[in-house]
């Protein structure tokens, strides 16, 4: 049983690719989350920025891992930026079940070239302990596999 969770959400496939990404590189659980929620196209995008926007959430669907959360030693969130704050689905996934992680690390993925690391601190409130590591991709740049491998290296000297 792995001892690492790598547990995300994805609208568009790049938060995807980079969770998928590091859970290979951590020997990592990897689970996608979701709250059932059509989140495709214009429609989609525009309902998305206003959730993030309100902080308001909706029920998550059910999720299996291989343990219970507070088992983890790690467990690294990932998330697409909204309207410069988590996605509402992880912020979802935060509410209900943030005080079960012991150790978390968060991911995020954005658009745009501002970093939104603001975002970190934001998470934290819904969880025992700050954060171990936290970094900001954005998929396709030329920065993308410099910053993921140091966030890798980062968990990884932690984890030993």
């Amino acid at each position: 049983m792995k001892d690492v969770l790598c547990i995300y959400y994805s609208r568009t496939g790049k938060t995807r690719q980079a969770m998928e990404e590091v859970a290979l590189a951590l020997d990592a659980e990897l689970v996608e989350i979701t709250d059932g929620q059509d989140r495709t196209g214009f429609k989609g995008f525009m309902l998305s920025g206003m959730e993030a926007m309100r902080r308001s959430t909706r029920p998550l669907q059910p999720f299996a891992t291989e343990r219970n959360l507070e088992d983890y030693r790690l467990v690294v969130l990932g998330t697409p930026v909204w309207a410069g704050r988590c996605s509402s689905v992880i912020r979802a996934l935060l509410k209900r079940r943030g005080l079960e992680m012991k150790r978390v690390a968060y991911l995020l993925t954005r658009d745009s070239d501002k970093r939104y690391e603001e975002i970190y601190d934001q998470m934290d409130q819904y969880v025992a302990k700050p954060r171990i590591a936290a970094v900001s991709l954005r998929v396709g740049d030329v920065g993308y596999n410099y910053w993921r491998d140091g966030f890798i290296r980062e968990v990884q000297s932690f984890l030993n």
